[in-house]
């Protein structure tokens, strides 16, 4: 495999192909990642190899078609499946190297998932929904339900916190999924395909909660197939069969009409925000 260069990153991508947004280290750091499926004939290789860096504060969107490893990137990101080979650093940590318990700790207190499939549990309100993982990371039921209240408020859904996920709409259900990922004040957030069940009008109202979140200095990870959301972060990297093919650095990341961005104003696609 060849090695980026400054115009098109492959997938050893090298550090100054980085978007920087501070002196600060790279909070994700990937060296020769690889993930395997299989054996012999039938063995996939999901991950292959991958060099990646993630500067603090980035809004990285990886695009690609299904099956083409993206997911599975995530996963390892997150610390939610192990690499067979290769180092990951995320916050400063080799979670590859970690114990299953220190990586779940790890889960819960750095990292916030955000899923296409909301993972939200039925039988939980929206409230508890979001306090959840507070309580699971040892929190005071009184702090943790203080925080949800905060966090539901601030995606607009006081109003729903008593409503099962049942009596949401998609939208709602995602933007209490993304309340969730924000329990615990996590350094990155991962999102897998976070409007791929959502109409336009939803769409929107996650485009505007992630700019919200880059606002903030969060550093976010999203993985879409979705052009309108790929076109409001800092960077687009595209995968093919394990691999990075490609890299775009966009222009302003959000700024501007977000509306318009996201292809829901009239505009479609990239929009001229490329570099």
């Amino acid at each position: 495999m060849s090695h980026a260069e400054p115009e098109d990153t492959v997938s050893h991508a090298e550090p100054e192909d980085t978007v920087s947004h501070s002196g600060d280290a790279p909070i994700v750091v990937t060296r020769r990642l690889r993930k395997d499926y299989g054996r012999g004939e039938g063995l996939v290789r999901a991950v292959d190899e991958v060099d990646l860096d993630v500067a603090p504060g980035e809004a990285l969107a990886i695009m690609g078609p299904s099956g083409c490893g993206k997911s599975t990137l995530l996963h390892l990101l997150g610390g939610l499946d192990r690499p067979d080979s290769g180092e990951l650093t995320v916050a400063g940590q080799r979670i590859d190297q970690l114990s299953e318990r220190a990586l779940a700790k790890f889960r819960c207190h750095d990292v916030g998932f955000v899923f296409q499939a909301y993972h939200l549990m039925d039988e939980l309100t929206a409230q508890e929904n979001v306090e959840l993982p507070a309580l699971l990371a040892g929190r005071s039921p009184r702090r943790a339900r203080r925080r949800a209240a905060e966090l539901l408020e601030r995606v607009g859904l006081a109003d729903r916190a008593g409503h099962l996920p049942s009596a949401l709409s998609g939208g709602q259900r995602q933007r209490v999924g993304i309340a969730r990922a924000l329990a615990n004040e996590p350094k990155i957030v991962l999102a897998d395909e976070p409007t791929g069940n959502l109409d336009s009008t939803a769409t929107l109202e996650v485009l505007r909660l992630f700019e919200s979140l880059r606002s903030t200095g969060l550093t976010l990870i999203v993985v879409t197939h979705d052009e309108r959301i790929a076109a409001t972060a800092d960077r687009m990297i595209s995968m093919r069969d394990g691999a990075f093919v490609g890299q775009t650095r966009l222009a302003g990341g959000t700024a501007g009409s977000l509306a318009n961005l996201a292809g829901l104003g009239g505009t479609g696609g990239l929009g001229g925000r490329v570099r």
